[in-house]
């Protein structure tokens, strides 16, 4: 049994965080934090929420922490996690603030100086699927973005595989549920600006994700540059679902290609890839810790389906999955 802390835990990812880590077999949650509403019960914030009573971070107790999510803004994050690392309480960052390794690509995206340069090259990019035996030692964790998890597991394979065409653009085209956004007030989220519309937004080569995703793709081969991601917003409240299109190599067919999905997730709990013929949907995945692939070739053009919740496999539930190898539970555990 480890004790827990949750920084945050208001917010969309941190009400779903508290809601895993309350069923967790091997979990005491010590304290969830909350600036604006400390003093309150969480379920006067979120509805059927768990019985827990939030309190200022200033006011969190750190003896006998064991491990703390942080699901603050960027900058305040990292701020928290030097504290909190140099206390010995293993650090699970749902921010962005460790997410790059290089302090300058952090100033140039999100306009600020690193709060923690030192820490940058022991974090540890969470993508649980592919990290997993740098995450059985890490004291801090960089857990991935919604969209980017959506896209690097649909990559990975081809990209590793030699696969992909030299030189060719991938173009990712996605869509996110308004949850994805956060949930502080904006005019763009309100339901009249959402409901019976769909929007794109920052597309091409704008996005703060981007360099994330071109940093994990650069270490599987992939060249700088080779990436176009057009995000867009559903009227929907959750899910993720990103559309691929991937030129191959001279000699892949459909057979090879799904020959190397198969190999590459093979026995993986929470990524499914699906039969020929069939796509993932947001029902498919939503209130679950799955991402769901489908693949189609037409000609030499591969076709990636990617669907995720993006509050869970997205956000929370990766975190909990890498919180479960970090500390030897059962990766399951919490997240069926």
């Amino acid at each position: 049994m480890i004790n827990v802390g949750i920084f945050g835990a208001t917010g969309y990812t941190g009400h779903q965080l508290v809601q895993l880590l309350a069923r967790h077999a091997q979990v005491r949650i010590a304290f969830a934090t909350s600036e604006a509403d400390a003093g309150r019960m969480l379920a006067d914030v979120h509805a059927r929420a768990p019985a827990i009573r939030l309190v200022a971070a200033s006011d969190a107790k750190l003896e006998g922490l064991d491990a703390a999510f942080l699901c603050l803004p960027h900058g305040a994050a990292a701020r928290t996690a030097v504290q909190l690392v140099e206390r010995g309480v293993r650090v699970i960052d749902l921010s962005a603030d460790f997410r790059l390794r290089d302090a300058a690509t952090y100033e140039q995206w999100y306009g600020a100086l690193h709060p923690a340069p030192a820490l940058l090259s022991e974090a540890v990019y969470g993508l649980t699927e592919h990290a997993r035996p740098a995450l059985r030692g890490a004291r801090l964790v960089a857990n991935p973005g919604c969209y980017v998890t959506s896209v690097l597991l649909a990559l990975q394979p081809v990209v590793a595989g030699r696969a992909l065409a030299a030189g060719a653009t991938v173009i990712a085209d996605c869509k996110s549920g308004v949850t994805g956004a956060g949930r502080t007030p904006a005019q763009y989220l309100q339901f009249a600006e959402v409901s019976d519309n769909f929007s794109a937004y920052k597309v091409g080569r704008s996005h703060r994700h981007l360099p994330e995703m071109e940093q994990l793709l650069a270490d599987w081969g992939a060249a700088p540059g080779q990436l176009v991601f057009s995000p867009h917003l559903l009227p929907v409240p959750r899910g993720i679902l990103s559309t691929i299109y991937v030129p191959l190599a001279a000699g892949w067919n459909e057979a090879r290609v799904r020959a190397l999905y198969a190999a590459a997730y093979a026995g993986e709990p929470f990524v499914q890839v699906l039969d020929a013929g069939a796509l993932p949907s947001l029902a498919q995945v939503n209130h679950s810790n799955l991402c769901a692939l489908g693949i189609a070739v037409s000609g030499q053009m591969l076709i990636v389906v990617s669907a995720l919740d993006n509050l869970i496999k997205g956000a929370s539930g990766q975190a909990v999955q890498n919180m479960n190898i970090m500390f030897g539970f059962q990766e399951r555990e919490g997240l069926e």
